[in-house]
């Protein structure tokens, strides 16, 4: 059986912990869904609003160099997900993203237009894709279950919409060997990397990737809403016309002429005015991941996970709780999930003792490991209390069983 405090004892990420804000006893299992709160990210956004904003005012925008900031943080994102310098930019949301990179996919595959994704997938991947095909007169989305989604790539197809790493069930994809199989049919990628910036180690250029976005507000730790990154190879750059061309795509925003004219780079994705508090925010996480070695990041995610599971093992066969995630470490991400018929209000009952994990709808209790808060205490310590509101029936109180608006 996995020691915790030897296991702790030799993390070479324990220190991170204490660079973090959270509340004293909590152990905090939805990383994956919102990160917490880095300090430098409070004094931070006291510069940007009080000195920055309150005295620079309108001068910032060069003074303090907003106007490069989605540029430079989408070089910070770059180095974490193995892309060069010139591919990534921090801006907008994951949905919006999804769109501008399937149109962008579409404009470097002319004669096809199918775009294939997975049911189950993340709904808003679904979503986005379904509108850009009622827009689009070429374009049509097809949608094949999880584990048909290779096969189902032929001739046909210009765009493969695939989450690496599911919301759900934290099954991971093997990005190279995917990435290569889309690419002998003809077809390109737009990987959604949500659940895998900051928790797996990525190589996207490495896997021969085309275009991905991605989410700053979980293991990035950007805040709530944060701002969320695009990144397109730079050899299909030349062949896009931007879906949605914001006069921050422009090619001289300042110069205010009626014609649009695209950005030569990767700029050509921004849209409007970029959101400088958000993008701050993301900043201070950004620099505080790249503090990290993500090779010790995802040893410590897989042995925290591990321990999880071991430790849940005889629980899980008293209680029904039915494991939904890979047992084989390279099948997964940073999460474990377990089905259960009374999912949410076991969450609740939780969350009631400052173990915070989520829900995702019909039955599915969710935990993220990340690595750089978490300790292999924390974990066998969840355990516990889990056992503990099952044993004593606590989770079938009634407040557990209403549902909040945010689950």
């Amino acid at each position: 059986m996995m020691d915790p405090a030897c296991l702790d004892a030799a993390d070479p990420l324990a220190s991170f912990r204490e660079q973090f804000h959270l509340p004293e006893g909590t152990i905090y299992l939805d990383g994956n869904s919102l990160g917490p709160l880095p300090k430098a990210t409070q004094e931070r956004m006291t510069e940007v609003i009080d000195s920055e904003w309150g005295e620079g005012l309108i001068s910032s925008w060069n003074a303090a160099d907003w106007i490069n900031a989605p540029r430079r943080i989408g070089d910070k994102i770059a180095t974490i997900i193995g892309a060069n310098h010139g591919e990534v930019i921090a801006c907008d949301s994951t949905s919006v993203n999804i769109f501008k990179a399937l149109a962008a996919a579409l404009d470097c595959n002319p004669d096809r237009g199918i775009i294939l994704s997975e049911g189950g997938n993340f709904p808003t991947d679904l979503y986005m894709g379904q509108g850009l095909a009622r827009l689009s007169p070429r374009a049509e989305m097809r949608v094949v279950d999880y584990d048909d989604l290779e096969s189902a790539i032929d001739e046909s197809v210009a765009v493969v919409l695939v989450t690496q790493v599911h919301y759900k069930t934290g099954r991971m994809r093997d990005m190279a060997a995917f990435t290569a199989k889309a690419h002998a049919a003809g077809a390109l990628v737009v990987w959604d990397l949500s659940h895998s910036t900051g928790a797996v180690p990525l190589d996207l250029d490495g896997a021969g990737a085309d275009f991905a976005i991605g989410c700053g507000y979980k293991y990035l730790n950007g805040g709530p809403g944060a701002p969320a990154f695009i990144y397109a190879a730079k050899r299909h750059h030349a062949a896009i016309e931007p879906i949605l061309s914001g006069w921050f795509g422009h090619r001289a925003p300042f110069a205010f002429t009626d014609e649009y004219e695209a950005a030569g780079g990767i700029e050509q994705f921004l849209a409007g005015t970029p959101p400088i508090l958000g993008l701050a925010a993301l900043e201070c996480g950004v620099d505080l991941m790249l503090e990290a070695d993500m090779a010790d990041i995802r040893a410590k995610s897989l042995s925290l996970s591990r321990l999880f599971m071991e430790r849940m093992e005889p629980l899980a066969d008293r209680h029904g709780f039915e494991l939904v995630s890979p047992r084989k470490d390279e099948e997964r991400g940073s999460q474990v999930s377990y089905r259960h018929e009374h999912a949410y209000p076991i969450c609740q009952a939780m969350i009631a003792r400052d173990v915070i994990g989520d829900f995702r709808a019909p039955d599915i209790w969710r935990c993220g490991f990340t690595p750089l808060y978490l300790s292999h205490a924390d974990v066998a310590r969840a355990v516990d209390i889990l056992n503990d509101v099952m044993e004593s029936g606590a989770w079938d109180a009634p407040e557990f069983h209403q549902r909040n608006a945010v689950t």
